[in-house]
């Protein structure tokens, strides 16, 4: 590994590249540039989800299957991005999809209770340490929500602990612009920070919870310090905190989770994204007496309503997804393909001396540009992001698509010959940028 200073390409060198690459980018995409157009007639910014904006307009998808997306102007790209880990496992699933299609033949619109929510939520409580009992809802951010709701009302404290660039839903974002967070009383200070940790509690020690992701998914693939999370989770047991892990993107990581993987246990856990194979998902649970809030029986319950909460095409792909699919050890192999590309990629950046890295565990990554340490969103600030934006245009041209920011979340279906393939790509291009420096 260099000792180097970092390449540092001339500025106008840079953006004439970064240019080229996005005019490349227009010219052959015709279809989707009129669709872009299209779409900002009825959608407020041509589309509906906002991670998937970019300039100059994103590419639409026409069709997938297995790791291969192929966009209305017939490009086809391997995907790295694998739906932000709700793509775990790839496009179009065969068990999951039969699963589903027995559930249609059955009907989908019970209005009532049925037994695949029993058979799902039990492999559930049986897979990851800390769950006691579940429910089920239909996404993250919901399951962010009630979880925090229950441990408000179970301890009857307000204060919401988080951290600085964690990211627990579209209503519920510590990072650097605003979005439309609930009006909890939250408390927020910098992930990986043992010193802002010890303070928070002893300046807040009627916190009702602690919300944290044991590896910052959204904010840049940064994993928890194991030691930092030991602690966190010894505070919240001396000042009576509910700890809850955001593992919604975090659960792929091992069987068990990224709680199974640091040994710590959390108080409750949410889940999300590939669990029911690519449907609207998503789940919260821990220990039986604060999940207990929920049961209508008990003194003084919290409501939990929602239409779509149990519906069968979600429980039946969810039951396909953990007996089918993700078993004889598939998970794990994902996750030390995940560990090598990372390896590779940041041996690539040190080589070349090109101000990049690459952040993550296992299957989850992201590209960030320095080749400085990163422990949180602060090292972040302020940093020249044409570089990873010359890679992201550089690489869909190539056939490689992963997200704008630079996250990558691998599929069961990219075997080691994509990875290769992808690892080649990124070596001629750092190859080529520090040759032309």
């Amino acid at each position: 590994m260099t000792t180097s200073s970092p390449t540092k390409l001339a500025t106008d060198h840079l953006d004439a590249r970064l240019n080229d690459a996005r005019s490349r980018y227009v010219e052959r995409r015709p279809r989707s540039r009129a669709l872009a157009d299209e779409a900002s007639e009825v959608l407020p910014g041509g589309n509906t989800r906002t991670v998937l904006h970019y300039a100059p307009f994103p590419f639409r998808v026409a069709h997938a299957e297995g790791s291969i997306i192929t966009d209305v102007d017939g490009h086809r790209y391997v995907d790295l991005l694998g739906n932000y880990t709700a793509g775990l496992l790839g496009h179009a699933p065969t068990p999951v999809r039969d699963a589903i299609n027995q559930a249609l033949d059955r009907g989908w619109a019970f209005g009532a209770t049925h037994p695949d929510e029993i058979t799902f939520a039990r492999l559930l409580v049986d897979r990851f340490p800390s769950l006691e009992q579940v429910r089920f809802t239909n996404s993250g951010t919901e399951a962010n929500l009630l979880a925090i709701a229950a441990a408000i009302h179970q301890s009857g404290r307000s204060k919401v602990l988080g951290f600085e660039g964690g990211y627990h839903g579209g209503v519920l974002y510590f990072g650097d612009h605003r979005e439309a967070n609930v009006p909890h009383e939250f408390v927020i200070i910098p992930y990986n920070d043992p010193l802002a940790l010890e303070q928070a509690f002893e300046d807040h020690p009627d916190l009702a919870c602690a919300l944290i992701e044991p590896l910052q998914g959204s904010g840049g693939c940064i994993p928890a310090d194991e030691n930092l999370l030991a602690r966190l989770r010894e505070l919240c047991t001396e000042h009576d905190t509910t700890l809850i892990f955001d593992e919604v993107m975090t659960s792929r990581l091992s069987p068990g989770g990224a709680q199974q993987l640091v040994d710590v246990l959390p108080d409750l856990t949410t889940l999300g994204k590939y669990l029911a194979g690519g449907m609207s998902f998503g789940a919260f649970g821990g220990r039986r007496s604060i999940m207990s809030v929920y049961d209508q029986d008990s003194t003084h319950p919290l409501g939990h309503a929602g239409t779509f909460n149990n519906n069968v095409l979600t429980m039946a792909a969810g039951i396909a997804t953990l007996t089918e699919v993700l078993i004889d050890g598939i998970l794990e192999r994902t996750n030390q393909r995940g560990d090598h590309l990372r390896r590779e990629l940041n041996a690539i950046f040190a080589r070349t001396r090109l101000p990049m890295s690459v952040t993550g565990r296992g299957s989850l990554m992201a590209f960030h540009p320095t080749a400085g340490a990163i422990k949180n969103s602060r090292d972040l600030a302020g940093l020249d992001d044409r570089w990873r934006e010359l890679l992201f245009f550089d690489a869909i041209d190539a056939g490689f698509y992963f997200a704008r920011r630079g996250f990558i979340a691998l599929s069961i279906e990219i075997d080691d010959a994509r990875v290769q393939s992808f690892i080649e790509f990124v070596d001629n291009w750092a190859e080529t940028l520090e040759a032309s420096n």
